[in-house]
């Protein structure tokens, strides 16, 4: 993880606006054995157009598969596939690190149309 108290380089408005970054909700989850860092297999439903993607995500501390399903995440759309052992994750689910740099998820606070993009 990178050090909090240091800001990114300053972006312009086209560099924001080519992260793709959606809502999508959580219909399958499954613990993940193979994985070398323990993780979590999801199955995110982004909605007509988008359909179902998968990912990868390292959020073991916080949640368990069972109590995911359904809840509504943040993903970014728009970066390559990566292959993680015998897994392909094709979006990237966004969290932020609590104080012992674990990973909790980011999501709407009200429930929202899946699919919808940030801005």
């Amino acid at each position: 993880m990178s050090d909090a108290t240091e800001l990114a380089p300053q972006i312009g408005w086209d560099d924001f606006a080519a992260v793709d970054i959606r809502v999508g909700r959580i219909i399958r989850a499954e613990t993940f054995p193979q994985a070398r860092r323990p993780a979590i297999k999801l199955w995110l439903d982004f909605g007509p157009g988008i359909g179902e993607r998968k990912s990868s995500a390292q959020i073991t501390r916080h949640y368990q598969p069972e109590e995911l399903i359904g809840k509504q995440v943040l993903a970014v759309m728009n970066f390559p596939p990566r292959q993680i052992g015998p897994f392909m994750s094709e979006v990237l689910v966004l969290g932020l690190p609590d104080e012992d740099d674990q990973v909790v998820l980011i999501g709407p606070d009200k429930p929202v149309p899946i699919g919808g993009r940030m801005y």
